[in-house]
């Protein structure tokens, strides 16, 4: 594929082969500008990447809507199915006859465009760019046309795509954070402009939009050679997001600014336009948004500096496409915007489901200027919605008793010793277990295996204030600092060193994190499906800490003896390296390698939890987790008997279960979650 001279992308340059996190190529145009609020009648806004092509195990479960190729094939029969995978509807085939008239009469017209089926994995791939082949970018290509709905997928297919899905979104915000980075150091060096773009200072062009370009270099925006109707794979209903630039790059919506996605009327089949998802943001004074039932005010009309009504809105652009994905039985996927403080922008985006259009009509708004509305009803069965599961969650943690009266068997099994109370609710069946184990909030570590090794290779630093690259901790980690101000983690590594008990520097250092335990508040509860787990109160932020692991460390030669008496233990070696995925960003930069420094030995040792243990020990498992394992040192050196921190894989809404990789399956798993 060659590089369009013209287009702001044939400016990028390729990674430097000597790419290290501490210094990001950042020689690019971001193809992102600010449009005004109202919305265009057409949501291009020029060449956008393609997504990666869908595994050929999925392959069978895509069925095509519609689709509109640029050349016609005249010579093949006519298809008369158009709709055929939408959900069942009483006047399926009136409305089927009715759409296929209609595009027959435009087809007539316009001499363009076919209703086919959806060709095959391999003939609908782009000529993409592999993620880590570090080639130049390329010509970036338009949204695809073609409509698409995904059937149920089998068990591995919903891994496989959550997976995908848990990659990108893991590139975003590792690329995100390192730019965050850059940006600190150039700041305070001076240097407030970005490299390519000349005098721009680095500040008006946030990293989050940076991020998204780089991803859109090489071709990882998800979902991009077909538009999706319905659920997209891989994003689960009640999924939190912190940037619309990030529901870009997964496909879920895709529009920077804009409230109406949808396919214009000039690339459908059709001639009609139609809509696949709407945001939420309670930017319209006129909206009435009652959860499962939604009055959504349609776009246009609004003076972009007032964002008020100033005259009347047209039946057109995103509009019209509302009214015709309601003509045709379209679900609409919503994404609610919600005030938080936890958010980096002030805001978080759940993901609430689908909806169907039911109703629409034209009103006089408040501003005393024409508005369309639409009735919008929530699709039954579904998951609950992240916005509505954000607001319960703050509530319990005012008053949980009105609530739920009845279920709570402690508020606090911690009994004080955890910064952040940790309730036990039940209400499946009248399970006590967990009241009758000891509440470490701290693992015990034998003394022979600590004893010695308190100020092992110099002890801690000797910084005043809060440290800085350069200092003896910082050294300790290879030359940097493993979390960002805001005490997130940037990338995974064998192991951390935090300032400890025999550093000079202050409680405030930015380099003491696990150790001050929870932040989040979490609750032990019972479950049909899993037994015992664990849920936030909390929205929680993908690479920031959770809790530890914690209970009675054992030696090896310990181990086998208590292992003889069928006691529960738990072995570290067992974990897979989940670490290593966080911070990864090896698909925009193939020369990324994952950090080997600083190096753990074998981990001999187990943890005892069949007396004393805390409320990690109640994380169920899962081959596709939203938390993961980091060794961490920080009040002895003994890198043997590293301490087990948990942090966040994902972002994860409140009252989502947070699940763990153990590893190896066995009876001890099952003990811990029983």
């Amino acid at each position: 594929m060659e590089v369009d001279e013209s287009s702001p992308s044939s400016q990028l340059s390729s990674p430097s082969s000597s790419f290290s996190s501490d210094s990001i190529d950042l020689n690019f145009l971001p193809f992102l500008r600010r449009e005004p609020k109202s919305e265009p009648a057409s949501p291009e806004h020029g060449p956008l990447p393609p997504p990666l092509p869908l595994p050929p195990q999925a392959t069978a479960a895509v069925a095509a809507v519609f689709v509109a190729p640029t050349t016609p094939d005249l010579s093949s029969p006519e298809v008369q199915t158009p709709l055929q995978s939408l959900p069942p509807n009483p006047d399926e085939d009136a409305l089927f006859a009715e759409y296929c008239r209609l595009a027959s009469l435009y087809l007539l017209s316009a001499g363009a465009g076919a209703i086919v089926p959806a060709p095959t994995a391999e003939a609908a791939a782009p000529a993409a760019v592999q993620p880590g082949s570090g080639s130049a970018a390329k010509k970036r290509r338009p949204r695809s046309s073609e409509l698409v709905r995904v059937s149920s997928l089998s068990v591995r297919d919903q891994i496989y795509f959550r997976d995908l899905v848990r990659r990108a979104r893991i590139t975003f915000e590792s690329l995100r954070g390192l730019l965050l980075k850059d940006d600190e150091r150039a700041e305070a060096l001076g240097l407030a402009g970005i490299i390519g773009l000349g005098s721009v200072d680095r500040r008006r062009v946030r990293a989050d939009l940076r991020a998204a370009a780089l991803m859109a270099d090489r071709d990882l925006w998800l979902n991009r050679d077909r538009r999706i109707v319905g659920p997209i794979p891989g994003i689960a209903v009640g999924d939190a997001f912190f940037f619309r630039m990030e529901l870009c790059v997964l496909g879920l919506h895709g529009q920077v600014q804009a409230g109406i996605d949808y396919l214009s009327a000039g690339q459908s089949a059709s001639g009609e336009p139609i809509a696949t998802s709407i945001i939420v943001s309670g930017g319209y004074e006129d909206d009435d948004d009652r959860g499962d039932v939604l009055v959504y005010t349609g776009h246009g009309g609004r003076d972009p500096n007032l964002h008020k009504h100033c005259v009347d809105q047209k039946l057109e652009g995103g509009n019209l496409a509302l009214e015709r994905s309601m003509s045709y039985g379209i679900e609409i996927r919503v994404i609610r915007a919600v005030k938080s403080k936890r958010s980096p922008v002030g805001k978080v985006y759940f993901y609430d489901g689908l909806y169907k259009v039911v109703d629409y009509w034209l009103d006089r708004g408040k501003a005393g200027f024409g508005v369309y509305k639409y009735k919008m009803i929530r699709v039954e069965g579904q998951e609950p919605m992240g916005s509505v599961n954000y607001r319960a969650a703050e509530h319990l943690k005012v008053d949980a008793l009105s609530m739920r009266p009845t279920g709570y068997l402690s508020f606090d099994i911690s009994m004080g010793r955890e910064i952040m109370p940790v309730a036990l609710y039940n209400d499946v069946d009248d399970d006590r277990d967990p009241l009758l184990f000891e509440y470490l909030a701290r693992p015990i570590f034998p003394s022979s295996a600590v004893q010695g090794k308190f100020a092992e290779g110099g002890g801690g630093c000797g910084c005043i204030d809060n440290c800085s690259i350069g200092c003896y901790c910082a050294e300790r980690n290879g030359g940097e600092f493993a979390y960002d101000k805001a005490g997130v983690l940037l990338r995974g590594k064998p192991l951390l060193y935090e300032c400890g008990p025999y550093c000079q520097c202050p409680p405030s250092c930015p380099n003491r994190v696990s150790q001050k335990g929870l932040k989040n508040r979490l609750e032990v509860f019972r479950s049909r499906e899993t037994g015992w787990g664990v849920r936030s109160l909390d929205l929680i932020k993908s690479g920031t800490f959770i809790c530890e692991f914690s209970g009675i460390v054992l030696t090896h030669q310990q181990s086998e003896i208590v292992a003889a008496s069928g006691d529960c233990l738990v072995h570290p070696n067992r974990f897979p390296l989940r670490w290593l995925d966080w911070g990864d960003i090896s698909d925009v930069y193939p020369e990324y390698v994952a950090p080997n420094h600083p190096a753990t030995t074998d981990l001999n040792f187990s943890i005892d939890v069949s007396r004393a243990r805390n409320v990690a020990c109640y994380f169920s498992h899962s081959c596709s987790p939203n938390v993961f394992i980091q060794f961490v040192l920080f009040d002895h050196y003994n890198v043997s008997y590293p301490h087990l921190m948990i942090f966040a894989l994902e972002n994860i809404p409140p009252l989502r279960e947070l699940s763990i990789d153990y590893g190896m399956i066995d009876e001890w798993v099952g003990k811990l979650t029983m």
